[in-house]
């Protein structure tokens, strides 16, 4: 048998997988405490993969404030305290580019040397088109969307949550944009957008990281999208975020409902500045909003209790945390979810508080310590202040229009999903019955 015969594919594979193994096992002799199983290149991917917002947290408990994950040929090394946290959001030997760069292009592609070259130049540009000297524009066009969808919803009826806040956001968000002259105005657009925006929206987490091959109706739904894209402005590509706020939205009115005291002292705020008829066609404006500040602290809680499981950044030189060396070509991970549920930053941290946000100075636009639901450092979410705005102003009119009451108790955030807000564990049903 000659040696080629004998070094088959197979094989080859196989001792190329073990030579992976051992050399990451090398390379973490320095490093932090490492959860890697047993299984070359697969590593600790499937204990990892069956619940993975749980499984962060018993390794946090289990292993230390900072420790590494090797999983589907990855390490990811998880910050948990605050000289961690500083350096992910410090160093600059860490990277936000070189983390994101892949998913973003299997989400939609966006080639590696269109992204490097462009992603800051956008970032800037939507920060400054989304910025909190910008959303005012917007107020009077999402109250005049946001009462043509609820007109849509009739008198009463039942519905889950989810269902109901997406009728809302989705085309509101759209026909906003309609009237600002970034899309054409086409209503089968409208219904289109909201169907596929759905799907890419469920699936959205596994087709950044999987074969297009795997998500055929995901990966249908993504190219009509990004048909649509084409040939709109670059500002539309910061309102993909919808799915996210119609997330928020769905978990802020769950929460308020779901805690009768805080659901009354929100509905008292709103009658004071609207009155409590529910029939007008009010236009909530920044003046409005001002007076409600209840509001926004309700949704700045409910985005703390359901805030993304993880954010990260690639490590491009070797960086020191603790008595630990973190090389470079790991994925530097900080979990949002986890770093809000630290009695260190919030007392009672289970718990929906909204009076809590008392605290920051959101007239400086500053949050909470500890808070990091919309990242941190250079990269903040651009988009931060629309989706903040465009959610208050969905609550109030929704409130004032509307006697809700939910019919289910308040679901748990499924522990299957890391990025983005996390979508509900079953369903939620909500009644709503327009005020007489």
């Amino acid at each position: 048998m000659g040696v080629m015969e004998f070094f088959s594919p197979v094989v080859i594979a196989v001792l190329g997988s073990c030579v992976l193994f051992l050399f990451f096992r090398w390379k973490n002799l320095r490093g932090p405490p490492c959860i890697q199983g047993w299984v070359p290149w697969i590593g600790a991917g499937f204990e990892f993969g069956k619940a993975p917002l749980e499984f962060i947290e018993k390794a946090r408990i289990k292993y230390g404030p900072i420790y590494t994950v090797f999983a589907m040929g990855k390490r990811m090394t998880f910050v948990t305290e605050e000289e961690g946290i500083n350096v992910f959001l410090k160093s600059k030997h860490v990277d936000f580019e070189l983390a994101v760069q892949n998913p973003v292009y299997n989400a939609a592609w966006i080639p590696k040397n269109v992204f490097f070259s462009l992603h800051e130049k956008l970032y800037v540009l939507m920060k400054g088109k989304m910025g909190t000297f910008s959303t005012h524009q917007f107020t009077g066009q999402l109250s005049e969307a946001f009462h043509e969808q609820l007109e849509d919803l009739g008198a009463r009826g039942t519905v889950d949550l989810n269902d109901f806040v997406r009728h809302l956001l989705y085309p509101a968000t759209v026909n906003t944009l309609f009237k600002k002259g970034l899309f054409p105005t086409d209503e089968r657009k409208i219904k289109e957008f909201y169907q596929h925006f759905k799907t890419y929206d469920e699936g959205f987490e596994y087709g950044s990281q999987l074969p297009e091959w795997l998500l055929r109706n995901w990966s249908k739904s993504k190219r009509w999208l990004l048909t649509l894209f084409e040939k709109s402005n670059d500002e539309i590509k910061a309102h993909e975020s919808v799915a996210g706020h119609s997330r928020i939205a769905f978990w802020t009115l769950a929460f308020v409902l779901a805690h009768p005291e805080v659901h009354k002292t929100v509905l008292e705020a709103i009658s004071s500045v609207f009155g409590t008829t529910g029939k007008d066609k009010i236009e909530v404006s920044d003046d409005d909003l001002k007076k409600l500040l209840l509001i926004k602290w309700c949704v700045l809680e409910a985005i703390r209790l359901r805030a993304p499981g993880i954010i990260t950044r690639k490590v491009v030189k070797p960086i020191k945390i603790l008595s630990h060396t973190v090389p470079p070509g790991d994925l530097l991970m900080v979990s949002p979810f986890w770093l809000h549920r630290n009695p260190k930053y919030f007392l009672e941290p289970d718990s929906f508080k909204p009076e809590r946000w008392k605290e920051a100075n959101l007239d400086k636009n500053a949050f909470l310590d500890g808070f990091m639901a919309f990242g941190g450092g250079k990269f903040q979410c651009p988009g931060r202040w629309f989706a903040l705005l465009e959610i208050q102003i969905c609550i109030i009119l929704v409130l004032y229009k509307y006697d809700c009451s939910l019919l289910d108790p308040l679901p748990k955030q499924s522990c299957l999903h890391l990025v983005g807000v996390p979508q509900p564990e079953g369903r939620c049903r909500i009644e709503y019955k327009q005020r007489t």
